[in-house]
């Protein structure tokens, strides 16, 4: 599942721009068919068909750098070198040579449809498994020139060689396949008009909904819906019959996905809203006025499938029921706003006003049933994933955010100092398969964790480190771990960054003394009190994350213990960390290993950087939603700052 919720997000890259695009051709449309072709509709159409109409080339692109370890360029070359391979092999000119037929028109209508968004998901996931494999590949002294990375882009053009053969013989079988079983549907009625709507729909991630299309909307068995329609009074289409393959798509597009945004928008969690509502209503606008629906679809296409099955459904029905009914209306582009209004007024449309009746209602059904689903099954819709708030070990996705969140200014040398230090004892770079971090702690995973030397980060400014298991290790620096994440990638990634010749010790980790400084503070939590070696957890047991104490709560809200500034707050609310008046850093961590939980059941109520008083509150959790994923609710409460310091409540 993770391996799909990676590929939904990669295909966001290239989503996020379909929008416009589909808008601007919109436009173009529009001009063209109240004006006449002019320069305007011309300039407009081709702005918006640059993208659009290289819809699988975008994706091939966007997914070879989003599935990629750390993308730097390299993968997404890689994957284009995979598309411009497959899909010049097969493209009719090609295959003509390569059958010997006479004439270009003798070639398989299949191969004018090869470049689909299928094939280019298909070559995009080339590109990125070929870097992820051989981007690191030294080869003997004579072939130098091409080790490493260089090596790439000729392993993504070998692999895409026999994908092009592959599909040589199979794509063929499965378009002419879909051909026929369409020429067998329309012989159902209006059940046949609903199966078409619901396979166009689930075969759209495949590009096979082109086949489907044909048998319908053109000529190949005399349905020709799409061109009577538009020929009107003076073609071969009958009043109250033209359109039936048409209409249903309609109410759909222009208000049942819109619908379907909203519910992923108001499901999303709160600190990914801003996020995920740009890419939702650009999407919704180019859904409802043009019928593009492919930037909502693929949102939630990969991140929730089961989704995509039910909206296919709910395609199906919606053309059976406007088939059934007295509503026929035409598209030339798709089912969108501004062709309902050009089509309006066609002799063959019958009754229009009901799309718009029936439009409500599906934007209500889609709303309601998408928000019962998300939250019901905890589907990771945009802003739900499960690494927008921190990623789970083995995630490669931290490489691609750079330093977008408080990231450490080029020259920092003190964390990019601790950072160098990291990486040597980790083993090096190579070693490094995956970094991400949570409040406190670097998530990792290696390649071999028989190099990671745990002395050797110490000396670094580690206060510990942890193997979970398997190649994943946790190493425990502090509330600025984040800083030193960011250095980390900095360094990895081959950007100039200033490294002290000695490394600082972190900010964290205080210096040795006798005395014992008495931290007194408000209890943040009601319930009981434990000491440290209580809490199920090692490194807060043995206090290698510093001295504290640990609360059973028998509440359900943080607040703060006493005045100071909120340094930390993941998005999740899960950890917060406080820099007190006089100085003194806390972490106040509800739970243990409650990132599993991904924001789930805590609503953070202040945001990082707050000043705040003693008794102002926090965050507010759900006990028994961490009770029932099985995870310990006691909550520690340490002083990062001062190894010596004691907490008193009072």
């Amino acid at each position: 599942m993770k391996f799909f919720q990676r590929l939904g997000r990669s295909l966001m890259l290239p989503v996020a721009v379909l929008p416009v695009a589909a808008i601007l051709s919109g436009i173009g449309y529009w001009i063209q068919m109240t004006a006449g072709a002019n320069v305007a509709s011309a300039f407009f159409g081709a702005a918006g068909g640059a993208l659009l109409d290289n819809m699988a080339l975008l994706f091939a692109v966007g997914v070879a750098i989003g599935m990629a370890d750390r993308p730097d360029g390299t993968s997404a070359l890689a994957g284009l070198v995979s598309w411009l391979t497959v899909t010049t092999l097969l493209k009719p000119e090609t295959v003509q040579v390569l059958t010997g037929a006479a004439d270009l028109g003798d070639v398989d209508a299949a191969f004018g449809k090869v470049q689909n968004v299928f094939v280019g998901i298909i070559c995009g996931l080339i590109g990125a498994w070929a870097y992820n494999r051989f981007k690191n590949t030294k080869l003997p002294d004579w072939l130098s020139f091409f080790s490493g990375k260089r090596s790439v882009a000729i392993v993504s053009a070998g692999i895409s060689l026999i994908l092009a053969i592959v599909l040589f013989f199979v794509w063929p079988l499965v378009f002419g396949g879909l051909v026929t079983f369409g020429e067998w549907i329309v012989t159902l009625g209006p059940v046949g008009a609903g199966i078409y709507g619901m396979l166009n729909r689930l075969l759209i991630p495949f590009g096979l909904h082109h086949a489907l299309n044909s048998v319908f909307w053109f000529d190949v068995a005399g349905i020709n819906d799409l061109g009577n329609f538009l020929e009107g009074a003076n073609g071969d289409g009958v009043y109250g019959v033209t359109g039936q393959y048409m209409t249903g798509f309609f109410p759909v597009m222009m208000f049942g996905l819109p619908g379907a945004a909203l519910a992923m928008y108001v499901t999303a969690k709160s600190s990914r809203k801003k996020v995920v509502a740009g890419i939702l209503l650009s999407a919704s606008i180019a859904s409802f006025f043009v019928g593009v629906t492919e930037p909502l679809e693929f949102s939630f296409l990969f991140l929730a499938p089961w989704l995509y099955a039910l909206h296919a459904l709910f395609m199906g029905i919606s053309l059976t029921i406007s088939a059934l009914l007295p509503v026929r209306m035409g598209f030339g582009f798709s089912g969108g706003f501004i062709d309902l209004v050009l089509g309006w007024v066609n002799p063959l449309a019958q009754n229009p006003w009901l799309i718009p009746v029936m439009g409500v209602g599906w934007f209500l059904v889609y709303f309601f049933v998408f928000r019962f689903m998300i939250l019901r099954f905890r589907l990771k819709t945009p802003g739900r994933e499960d690494d927008v708030d921190a990623l789970e070990p083995g995630s490669s996705d931290a490489g691609t955010r750079g330093t977008a969140s408080g990231a450490v200014p080029t020259g920092d040398s003190k964390y990019a100092s601790i950072a160098s230090g990291f990486i040597a004892g980790l083993g090096g770079v190579e070693n490094i398969t995956s970094l991400d971090n949570c409040a406190t702690r670097l998530r990792l995973e290696v390649a071999d964790t028989s190099k990671v030397d745990d002395a050797a980060l110490r000396r670094a400014g580690a206060a510990g480190t942890m193997k979970p298991g398997g190649r994943s290790v946790q190493v425990v620096y502090g509330l600025n771990v984040q800083f030193v994440k960011d250095a980390m990638e900095d360094l990895m990634a081959g950007r100039e960054v200033a490294v002290a010749e000695s490394i600082a010790a972190p900010a964290t980790v205080a210096v040795q003394t006798l005395a014992r400084t008495v931290v007194r503070l408000r209890q943040p939590i009601s319930g009981r009190v434990v000491p440290l070696a209580e809490i199920p957890d090692p490194m807060f047991a043995d206090g290698t994350m510093g001295p504290g104490v640990g609360i059973d709560p028998t509440g359900d809200t943080v607040v703060a213990p006493a005045a100071g500034t909120v340094t930390t707050l993941f998005p999740s609310g899960h950890a917060i960390g406080l820099t007190l008046a006089d100085g003194v850093e806390l972490l106040i961590h509800v739970g243990i290993d409650t990132v599993e939980l991904k924001g789930e059941g805590f609503r953070p109520l202040v945001a990082q950087g707050a000043q705040v008083k003693a008794g102002d509150e926090l965050v507010i959790f759900d006990p028994n939603r961490i009770r029932a994923a099985g995870l310990s609710v006691i909550t520690p409460v340490i002083v990062v700052s001062d190894e010596n310091a004691v907490i008193e409540f009072v």
